[in-house]
């Protein structure tokens, strides 16, 4: 399998003179009868792919705002196999690619087999598994060589020469840039040393480079956006669903459209 159409779509945006632009949500955060509505509104939004968050007990990589969002899924009883059937259920009205960033233990839970076949029954083309090491991806990677379902790769601040170039052979997809050291969550500022951090990754990686962590107003969409071959939206993005501010969304997204890269 070829694992392109996440690669795919944000090729073919970068090709249109725009970054990709990819927010994330929290599935079932006020209830999983909202998943349809707010994916298709981001959708109909200029979303170039949508990060699918799933609910969990433990989330090592989330901040506080995706925390909340996460207890407050919880508490409405979501769980991966709800959301796998729900997205599923209107997965012909979906035209972007989906991709659920969800922990090792659910995963293993569900079925490593089945999910590689849930996953392309619901229109989901890549797994984002935060406490999944590269060296210890090969179970997974197995189970999905025969679907479509790319296993993106993340890559810190912190990440060796050696590692970089490892994790940039194993990418699908594309490669989750890090640009904090730490969780997930809104900054002010970025990493003196970013700009050349992403150039570095762009060099070595054959799949595109999305940068995300901290990405929070249309300034860093357009900052950082010049620097990579797009972003991921988190925390800003779920608190606008929260407080029903879709204004904010669509400004972000807007602020990825006409770019140049400078690299």
């Amino acid at each position: 399998m070829t694992k392109q159409r996440v690669k795919q779509a944000i090729l073919g945006c970068n090709e249109q003179g725009d970054k990709a632009f990819v927010p994330y949500i929290m599935a079932g955060d006020g209830g999983l009868q909202t998943l349809k509505k707010t994916i298709l509104f981001l959708q109909e939004a200029g979303a170039t792919a949508i990060e699918v968050g799933i609910p969990f007990s433990d989330p090592v990589a989330d901040g506080e705002v995706i925390q909340q969002a996460g207890e407050r899924a919880l508490a409405e009883g979501v769980t991966l196999r709800k959301v796998m059937n729900e997205l599923a259920s209107f997965k012909e009205e979906v035209t972007v690619p989906l991709v659920i960033m969800t922990y090792l233990n659910p995963v293993l839970s569900y079925g490593l087999n089945k999910i590689a076949a849930d996953c392309e029954n619901s229109g989901v083309y890549g797994l984002i598994i935060p406490d999944l090491p590269l060296e210890e991806s090969g179970l997974l990677k197995d189970a999905l060589r025969d679907s479509d379902v790319a296993l993106v790769q993340l890559i810190s601040l912190t990440s060796t020469a050696a590692r970089i170039k490892a994790i940039a052979e194993a990418a699908e997809g594309f490669v989750y840039a890090v640009t904090v050291n730490g969780i997930t969550g809104v900054r002010d500022s970025f990493n003196e040393g970013l700009e050349a951090h992403l150039q570095k990754l762009k060099k070595v990686s054959s799949v595109p480079v999305l940068a995300g962590f901290g990405i929070s107003t249309p300034d860093h969409v357009q900052t950082l956006g010049a620097l990579a071959d797009g972003v991921i939206v988190g925390s800003a993005i779920v608190t606008a669903l929260h407080e029903n501010e879709l204004e904010k969304i669509t400004a972000l997204i807007d602020a990825s459209k006409h770019q140049v890269s400078t690299l």
